[in-house]
């Protein structure tokens, strides 16, 4: 399994994936403002994916992950998701491992998920713990679903 910069040719599979957690996230696939991010971090680089048999660009993904190091040393996961159909093989492990890589130490890495009332959001949770990251007190509005939202700091030195 390769993680890869994503392309133009990906968008459409991109928002394929994005249509199968829109129950967990909201309203992403119509949503303008989400297919610019995904534009926008294509456009930059910061949009990695694994394709289905490490295949080539438009094949369908397995996951993704959106990364910001605009504001580095401080980066930002702005999204992260993994197809039902690969759950559990090690793809959203494998994803966060090769951002972490590209993140300049000392540093901060962010990312906002969701709250552990919410069964189907616990993987995602257990992943940031298992890398370290810590759950952060502060208050973060619900997500466009309803569901409660927080956020994990990882400190890398």
């Amino acid at each position: 399994m390769k993680v890869v910069n994503a392309i133009k040719d990906d968008l459409n599979v991109w928002l394929e994936l994005a249509s199968e957690v829109e129950y967990l996230f909201g309203p992403m696939v119509s949503d303008p403002k989400f297919i610019q991010a995904i534009e926008k971090n294509i456009n930059q680089c910061s949009a990695f994916c694994v394709r289905e048999n490490d295949g080539l660009p438009g094949s369908r993904l397995l996951g993704g992950v959106l990364f910001s190091s605009a504001g580095a040393p401080s980066y930002k996961i702005g999204w992260l998701a993994v197809s039902s159909r690969a759950r559990n093989k090690g793809i959203a492990t494998e994803l966060l491992r090769h951002i972490l890589k590209l993140a300049d130490v000392p540093a901060e890495v962010s990312v906002i998920t969701f709250g552990d009332e919410i069964p189907d959001g616990r993987p995602a949770r257990k992943l940031y713990q298992k890398f370290g990251f810590v759950p952060q007190e502060e208050s973060i509005p619900n997500g466009p679903e309803g569901s409660s939202r927080q956020k994990f700091k990882l400190l890398i030195k």
